[in-house]
């Protein structure tokens, strides 16, 4: 056998390697999130920093364990169609395309449940390949799990704070020095404002746009009909 041929061969057995591992590596989350339905997962960011020595926070409580407007609150600030959708909201989909196309801020779209993928299974920061992964896998999250079970991982893995906060618990903990079981509707509401930048936002000492925010949301979260999909008190 010439030399050239050996290399040909080594470099389709090498090829065919590559493949079969990307393969596994696309598949490992299909075949994890049933696991999920019974382990209390952790996510990705949390990951990383425990790699790398950064502190970690995170107390896992049951939703029933939680202030009713908690749930009802980042619902309203972050899915308010979570109830209807089936893991991806195409018609935000379609209004954040419109809005970029016509000049606007460029916004993810993103329900509850592509947030669980991405941040149980994918990187952060936006990519067109990290969408591309995070829609069926929001989808199949969406099969597998009930609503209730996706809004319980959803509050227990968000980061809730600028130094390894993780879940609603170590949230209320380092912003109002209380559970997340007896934080008010008020308090929840600034909790949920919190979301989009908590390494900025604080909900202890919040600015006016915060506060503005905060009164939305509660406003929104009185009529949040969560009862369709998620039982809470």
């Amino acid at each position: 056998m010439s030399r050239t041929s050996a290399i040909t061969r080594f470099g389709r057995r090498a090829l065919m390697v590559v493949l079969v591992l990307a393969l596994i590596l696309l598949l490992l989350p299909y075949l994890i999130t049933p696991i999920y339905l019974f382990v209390r997962p952790v996510s990705t960011p949390m990951l990383w920093r425990w790699v790398t020595g950064a502190r970690v926070e995170r107390i896992w409580v049951p939703i029933e364990a939680v202030a009713p407007s908690l749930p009802r609150a980042v619902v309203a600030a972050e899915d308010g169609h979570f109830c209807r959708h089936h893991g991806i909201d195409l018609g935000e989909i379609r209004e954040a395309i419109a809005d970029a196309r016509n000049g606007g801020a460029l916004r993810g779209g993103s329900t509850i449940t592509q947030q669980v993928a991405k941040n149980l299974f994918l990187w952060q920061g936006r990519s067109f390949v990290r969408k591309a992964l995070e829609l069926p896998l929001a989808l199949w999250i969406d099969l597998v799990m009930p609503k209730r079970r996706i809004l319980e991982i959803y509050l227990n893995i968000a980061a809730w704070g600028p130094d390894g906060e993780f879940g609603a618990e170590a949230g209320a903990r380092r912003v109002f020095s209380k559970s997340a079981r007896d934080v008010t509707a008020a308090e929840a509401a600034l909790m949920a404002a919190m979301l989009p930048n908590p390494s900025r936002r604080n909900a202890r000492r919040p600015g006016p746009g915060m506060r503005r925010l905060g009164q939305l949301y509660e406003t929104r979260a009185r009529a949040a009909a969560l009862d369709a999909c998620v039982r809470v008190r």
